[in-house]
């Protein structure tokens, strides 16, 4: 692993601009980390597949699949003062938005800053409650004639979370936006690459899947291409190590991948998740495994595809997801690219049909 080249990769995907329906330039950040004997292709969805040239189709197929859209707001209508009303593309807590930056590309294809207004201090008696249908962005314009001529904003434009890319060497703490699933991407990118000259005993193929946040969209239209015998989901789950139990923590920092037995969209094929946990162990790689009462993954779309395809979902623990500030370590992410691959490199046909 080449952790100054990794880290790179994740500076530039997690800070790439791509919410769900607008990853465009997620996808061309991904592209560019990407092996040049690889082989690429990308449909009217966004989803980006990525083969190998020593793929063997008459083997069965393993999908290794990462979602590249991320959380963020699309424009909804402009107040007369040149406030925006906003509404959300992916779940968020209203609570976290207030006094954040994020960035409106405006008709030109230009970013143009603005702040999730929030109310001071100094006027806490003009308080309303709190609500996501209820969030503007202000640009600092006065009026809406400002904000359509010269800012050349108008309904239906994207808005990005602002972040910033942060790696403390001592901590081995990385800070950024969007690792839920830049983080998944750049896993799926680095094992591809990896892996691209080994000789498998399975066709592998990379998804990075749009509109994840949004309801699955990109794994539906995804899996159909692929049509799976197995699949594997690279994810940026949540991290539960700052508020649960100590009892109940099950995805902790420096704990190594998480391995999720279910969540209210899928049950992991419990065959192939023991298979999983037993390389983990044959390969002494940290991990740690979980069930989920929230949330959901693509694997809650591959699992039910065609006649069903084992599955199992492989996430880096990351701490505030969802918000403009997440906090993941490099351990952790380097220890989900190395369960993985080794979880690819002992399947075989046998294998795979005792799932």
């Amino acid at each position: 692993m080449n952790k100054k080249l990794n880290l790179k990769m994740l500076q530039d995907l997690t800070l790439a601009n791509g919410i769900s329906g607008f990853e465009e330039e997620a996808v061309e950040e991904a592209k560019k980390y990407l092996s040049d004997t690889l082989i690429t292709d990308r449909d009217s969805m966004q989803n980006l597949y990525i083969k190998r040239t020593k793929n063997d189709t008459s083997l069965p197929t393993v999908m290794l699949d990462a979602h590249i859209d991320e959380v963020g707001f699309i424009t909804q209508s402009i107040k007369p003062n040149g406030l925006i009303r906003i509404i959300p593309i992916g779940g968020f807590v209203a609570h976290n938005l207030p006094a954040h930056r994020v960035k409106i590309r405006n008709a030109e294809n230009k970013y143009i800053t603005g702040i999730i207004t929030s109310t001071p201090v100094h006027y806490k008696g003009q308080d309303k409650e709190l609500s996501l249908e209820n969030m503007f962005v202000d640009i600092g314009a006065s009026t809406d004639k400002e904000v359509k001529e010269h800012f050349k904003i108008d309904i239906a434009m994207p808005v990005i979370l602002e972040g910033v890319f942060e790696y403390d060497e001592d901590f081995d703490i990385i800070k950024s936006k969007a690792f839920d699933c830049r983080a998944g991407c750049a896993s799926v990118i680095e094992i591809m690459n990896n892996l691209e000259n080994e000789n498998l005993k399975v066709n592998l193929i990379g998804t990075l899947t749009s509109q994840e946040e949004v309801g699955t969209r990109g794994a539906i239209v995804a899996t159909n291409a692929v049509k799976p015998d197995i699949a594997i989901v690279m994810e940026g789950t949540p991290a539960d190590d700052t508020f649960a139990e100590p009892y109940q923590m099950q995805t902790k920092l420096r704990k190594g991948p998480m391995l999720r037995h279910m969540d209210p969209r899928m049950i992991a094929n419990p065959r192939f998740q023991r298979f999983a946990l037993d390389i983990a162990k044959k390969y002494d790689i940290l991990c740690q495994d979980a069930v989920r009462t929230g949330g959901g993954t693509n694997g809650g779309a591959i699992h039910t595809s065609n006649s069903g395809v084992p599955t199992i979902v492989i996430g880096v623990p990351v701490r505030y997801p969802h918000t403009h500030h997440g906090i993941i370590t490099y351990q952790d992410y380097e220890n989900m690219v190395k369960l993985a691959t080794a979880i690819i490199k002992e399947l075989d046909s046998d294998i795979i049909k005792s799932f």
